[in-house]
């Protein structure tokens, strides 16, 4: 064998060993939680005593879901980046895209779904009961 015909082939072998140990280090990446939800700041409720705001920043992955949930309290947001379906107990789907706003009063069952190829981010806002918890998972009715 040439000189130039094995460098060549040790050019090819290197390559492919790199190729797939990136793969390998990939592969062996942790997975992104399908939701991240995270208070960016809370504050109390000036003349009420007995409420607080809390603005939350929630990503969901594409495929990824926020299960049903209600909160002590009144939640505006706004989709900053993605389309997502809003999901509200006793209401068909409504797809939320980025720029888009939503409302939900005190205690309705709502969720998320992300229905894009791109995360989703959304900021909501939300005037609660202090000291209750900010959200409260919703256990679907048993079936017979």
């Amino acid at each position: 064998m040439g000189t130039s015909r094995i460098q060549v082939v040790s050019f090819v072998s290197l390559c492919a060993l790199t190729a797939a140990s990136a793969l390998a280090q990939q592969a062996s990446a942790p997975a992104l939680p399908a939701v991240v939800s995270k208070p960016l700041i809370a504050s109390p409720l000036t003349g009420d005593d007995k409420k607080e705001i809390v603005l939350m920043s929630v990503a969901i992955q594409p495929a990824g879901a926020v299960p049903l949930h209600t909160h002590p309290g009144d939640c505006v947001g706004s989709v900053l980046e993605g389309t997502v379906e809003l999901l509200v107990d006793g209401q068909p789907p409504r797809r939320v895209a980025a720029g888009d706003t939503y409302a939900n009063p005190r205690g309705t069952p709502r969720g998320f779904r992300n229905v894009g190829e791109t995360p989703a981010r959304l900021l909501n806002s939300l005037v609660l009961d202090k000291g209750a918890p900010r959200v409260q998972p919703v256990v679907p009715p048993s079936r017979p």
